[in-house]
């Protein structure tokens, strides 16, 4: 995997241009003898939010996260790896997709 090191410690850019955050898992995901430990959390682009309300997103609801997963995710992630993943897991892929659409202004005044 590609990536190069951008201004945020572990926001890097994939590959394909796109900005991406690195998550390490608090419970790996196992998958035919590989055991991922760490994801790469793509910026949703419009195409990976069709079908997604962006207020379900932003509120981080389980549905909504777990539908965009796998079309932002390296490696992609299948539904049911989703299904099991450690909720711990989930809230903090959900914090790296919301930090790509918050406004960079909103989130600094939030930081204030």
């Amino acid at each position: 995997m590609n990536t190069e090191q951008t201004t945020a410690e572990s926001n890097t850019t994939h590959s394909t241009g796109r900005p991406s955050a690195e998550v390490p898992m608090q419970t790996p995901i196992k998958r035919k003898g590989e055991t991922i430990t760490t994801l790469q959390i793509m910026r949703p682009r419009t195409g990976d939010l069709r079908g997604l309300l962006l207020a379900d997103v932003v509120n981080m609801k389980t549905d909504a996260i777990a539908t965009l997963l796998p079309r932002i995710t390296v490696p992609t992630l299948i539904k049911s790896e989703v299904d099991e993943m450690d909720p711990a897991d989930l809230v903090s892929c959900g914090v790296e997709v919301v930090s790509f659409l918050v406004p960079k202004a909103t989130m600094e005044s939030l930081s204030v």
